[in-house]
């Protein structure tokens, strides 16, 4: 195992080469940009044997991403904010059809005012397509979670696309110590891809053919039933990854001092190591606090969220996206999974349009969660927002 410095974004070009990925359609995009042009350059260099297809749009991207895993063969690409709303129309086809596609997303704004810099708006609002979606802190993970990623799509119990979502610019071009693996341990861990149905021109067949309402209800329910049923796999090779390279992520959600926390956040993406500094310093004071990274967005972990919370007497969510109806998107799936607890929930938006995120900040959250206890505050609070809140 190599020590480097990397990028968030040239970790997740290191472990696509890793992966020996056969076929990658990109357009580039800032803050996504240094993940293909780093591709790009293992190819150009002879380290790297794949096919780099130049689109000529995020959804020629992704079309030629649903047709080239058709055929059986290992498939990435990358995008962020508009160029994921571009390829919105192709996403849903990957799933239904069974397409373990991988794709690393660099969440940025989307839509007016434009920015470049860190949110959620982009990639929360395709949670409902079917793909499913991991969250990573840093660079070591982001490499980590695209080797796990194949390692989970692509075994014949799931055979779904995952999406592999990290922070714009503080993350994607953010340099850390990262430890790269050798090939072959990345080849024991992941075996070539066996695909499971593809098009094959000895064997005529069609996929992705019109519906009609006798089947297509049942495909949907299909799909929610396998969605809901992934968790445990996600669990199984994250264990599997941790004997294999000695880094382990908890799987679909990772525990932070819960062990005896009155109150818990819950947080995603980089956002959650600036947290852990703030439960440190909470617990310093004697406060019985505890942090819980939520990795996967889908498959949402209720589960595994209702069993780590069983103690608490009040949780918080950080969302650095909002639903437009009060709320952020983490916040009411979070809710859900504790209906009929009793346990207070509450909301903490902030880091919007990537605003910065500060301890204090954190502290102010954990501070409104102990508060909830007593009731007659709010559901939802803004963090760091510049004059009152409505």
């Amino acid at each position: 195992m190599k020590v480097k410095v990397l990028s968030g974004d040239h970790a997740v070009a290191h472990a696509v080469k890793l992966c020996k990925v056969d076929v990658i359609p990109t357009y580039p995009i800032t803050p996504q940009t240094l993940i293909i042009e780093k591709i790009s350059d293992f190819i150009f260099d002879g380290e790297f044997d794949a096919t780099f297809m130049h689109a000529d749009s995020e959804h020629s991207a992704m079309s030629m991403a649903v047709g080239a895993s058709a055929t059986g063969v290992r498939t990435f690409t990358a995008t962020a904010s508009q160029g994921l709303a571009l390829m919105h129309e192709m996403l849903y086809v990957a799933p239904q059809t069974r397409l373990p596609i991988v794709m690393a997303n660099v969440n940025r704004s989307l839509g007016a005012g434009s920015g470049i810099w860190a949110e959620y708006n982009d990639s929360m609002p395709e949670r409902e397509s079917g793909w499913m979606q991991v969250y990573v802190e840093d660079c070591q993970e982001a490499m980590d979670a695209i080797i796990q990623a194949y390692r989970v799509a692509e075994d014949h119990r799931v055979m779904l696309p995952m999406m592999v979502c990290l922070d714009a610019f503080v993350l994607s071009h953010t340099v850390e110590k990262v430890l790269v693996p050798e090939q072959s341990e990345v080849d024991a861990f992941l075996p070539r891809f066996r695909p499971m149905n593809y098009l094959d021109t000895s064997n005529p067949k069609f996929i992705n053919i019109a519906v009609s309402p006798a089947h297509s209800m049942e495909m949907r329910y299909q799909m929610d039933h396998l969605m809901r049923g992934v968790a445990p796999f996600i669990d199984e090779v994250d264990e599997e990854f941790s004997k294999m390279f000695g880094r382990r992520y908890g799987g679909v959600i990772e525990e932070y001092r819960m062990e005896d926390a009155d109150y818990a956040l819950m947080t995603l993406g980089t956002a959650t190591s600036t947290a852990r500094v703030a439960v440190d310093e909470l617990r310093a004071e004697g406060r019985k606090v505890g942090l819980i990274k939520l990795r996967f967005m889908r498959p949402f972990p209720h589960e595994r969220l209702r069993r780590a919370l069983e103690h608490v007497k009040a949780f918080g969510v950080f969302d650095r996206s909002i639903s437009m109806n009060g709320f952020g998107p983490v916040f009411t799936e979070a809710r859900n999974s504790l209906y009929g607890t009793g346990v207070p929930v509450t909301d903490h938006i902030a880091g919007i349009g990537g605003r910065d995120l500060t301890v204090q900040m954190f502290k102010e959250m954990f501070q409104r969660i102990e508060d909830s206890v007593k009731g007659g505050g709010r559901d939802c609070y803004w963090h760091g927002l510049r004059g009152e809140q409505i």
